[in-house]
This record gives C-alpha cells, sequence and structure tokens, in this order.
C-alpha cells in the first residue's frame, strides 16, 4: 500500500502559483505586459520623453476630445505607482491595483467567467469609470469646485478597471467577509483624498465610481452565474459501452450550459 506524504501548510499556495497560468492567461499576459510598460517608461525612455507618452494617454479632458480611443485604449497600458520603494503610500496603492486588483481579482474573473467576459468587465470599468468621472469633472469645473489646470491632468493608469474587479470580487469570498471586503474597496481611495469643496480630487471620485459599477454588475444575475467547464460534466465518470459492442462515442456538453449559482 502506497502510503500518501502529509500536505505541508505551503502546498495550498504553491499549487496556486503553479495553476496560475493555466487559470488565468490573460491576466498573466496583460500583468507581465504592464510591467514591461512600466519598466520602458521608467528606465528605456529619458524622463522628458517619458513625461510625454504619458501626457499623451492621460484621460483628461483636452486628450478625451482631442484623442478619446487612443488616450482611453493607451491609460489602460500603464500603472501609476512604484515597485521598490515599498515604504511609501504609492506602494500600498500599487500593491491593491495591480497586486490585489488585477493580479488576484481579475484572475478571478478570468477563472470563473472566461476570458472574454474579463475583458470585456475589466475594460468597461475603465472606460465607463473614465467618462463618467469627467463629466464630474466637467460639472465641477462650471461651479469652480476644481481648478482649471486640472483639464490637462496627468492621469493614466489601470487602477479604475482594477477597482471594478475588486468590487467583483466580492463573490470571491465567503459570506462573512464580504461586508468587510466591500467596505475596504470603498474606503482605501478615500484614505489619501484631497477635498475640493464638496467633492474629493477627481481621481479619488473615479475610483468610488469604478467600485459602484463592478457592485452594480453583481447585481445582475448573470454574473452570479459560474460557467461549465467540462472536467464537470465529465466528474461521474466516463459512460460504459453496452456489452458486446463496439467503442461508443460520447458527445460533449451542450455549448452554453452553465450550473446553478455557487454563491
Amino acid at each position: 500500500m502506497n502510503s500518501q506524504s502529509p500536505r505541508g501548510p505551503s502546498d495550498g499556495p504553491l499549487r496556486a502559483v503553479r495553476g496560475y497560468p493555466r487559470r488565468a492567461p490573460l491576466t498573466l499576459a496583460y500583468v507581465c505586459l504592464l510591467l514591461a510598460s512600466h519598466a520602458w517608461v521608467g528606465h528605456g525612455l529619458s524622463t522628458e520623453r517619458a513625461a510625454t507618452v504619458l501626457g499623451y494617454v492621460s484621460t483628461n479632458l483636452d486628450n478625451l476630445q482631442d484623442h478619446p480611443l487612443r488616450a482611453l485604449l493607451g491609460s489602460a497600458l500603464f500603472f501609476d505607482g512604484t515597485l521598490t520603494d515599498v515604504a511609501s503610500t504609492d506602494f500600498v496603492g500599487t500593491f491593491i491595483t495591480l497586486g490585489l486588483g488585477v493580479g488576484c481579482s481579475l484572475a478571478w474573473v478570468e477563472h470563473r467567467w472566461g476570458k472574454a467576459r474579463a475583458a470585456a468587465v475589466f475594460l468597461g470599468g475603465h472606460v465607463a469609470a473614465t467618462l463618467l468621472t469627467a463629466a464630474v469633472i466637467t460639472v465641477a469645473l462650471r461651479h469652480g469646485w476644481y481648478p482649471t489646470a486640472v483639464r490637462q491632468a496627468l492621469d493614466y493608469g489601470v487602477s479604475y478597471g482594477a477597482q471594478t474587479v475588486l468590487a467583483i470580487g466580492t463573490l470571491a469570498l465567503p459570506r462573512w467577509g464580504r461586508l468587510p471586503w466591500a467596505a475596504f474597496v470603498l474606503a482605501w481611495p478615500l484614505g489619501g483624498a484631497d477635498w475640493s469643496g464638496p467633492l474629493p480630487d477627481f481621481t479619488t471620485v473615479g475610483h468610488l465610481v469604478a467600485a459602484a459599477l463592478g457592485f452594480g454588475l453583481l447585481c445582475i444575475p448573470a454574473f452570479r452565474r459560474q460557467r461549465v467547464r467540462a472536467v464537470a460534466a465529465t466528474a461521474a465518470g466516463p459512460s460504459r459501452a453496452p456489452s458486446g459492442s463496439g467503442p461508443q462515442r460520447t458527445s460533449p456538453p451542450a455549448a452554453g450550459t452553465r450550473t446553478p449559482p455557487s454563491a
């Protein structure tokens, strides 16, 4: 009889790391792209050239009027933060946005609903939160709550999309952890907010809007259903051929079949 070796406390995390490329290949590729673009801007370009590139992809009001599509898509290729200054608040933001948001929450959405829906949710949150924030900025400028320089402000990165999937990731937690996580998702952008009249700074507004979009998607029944995987369809084992007959071919599970919601 073969005896099984006892599992150590690190077996679970190690299996999760080894299985990450299989469970979330799109997310892994996106994280690698973000790291590459961050290194390119930070080390491959001169300071002036880097400022020009980031200024062009910033989703401020002037760029959204001049080249909206290139600004919206280009902004999603970078993240605003640091990977080296671990004692700074910027690193905390990087950990939440790039680590918990993209690396964990987006990967969970991809594993649960597939690549197409994960990309749609992330980019949809990024674009919708940006445009809604631009509308808030426009109103704030009319009332004098924001300075006019905000029209050309440097504003780029994936944090709005990450905030959307952070909110959706609430569904991945046990019931007792969902309310504290939702409170964290809403509270962390307010930690460093600068207030101008009745409004916080526009980036804080954008993060709150993105979180609201994510929580709103959780109210849609389709986003509470888990997609079917082939392994689930064959969990009961292969079907047996009738006695005396030749090999039988079993039909694959019907496309589009879904399991009942697990949450």
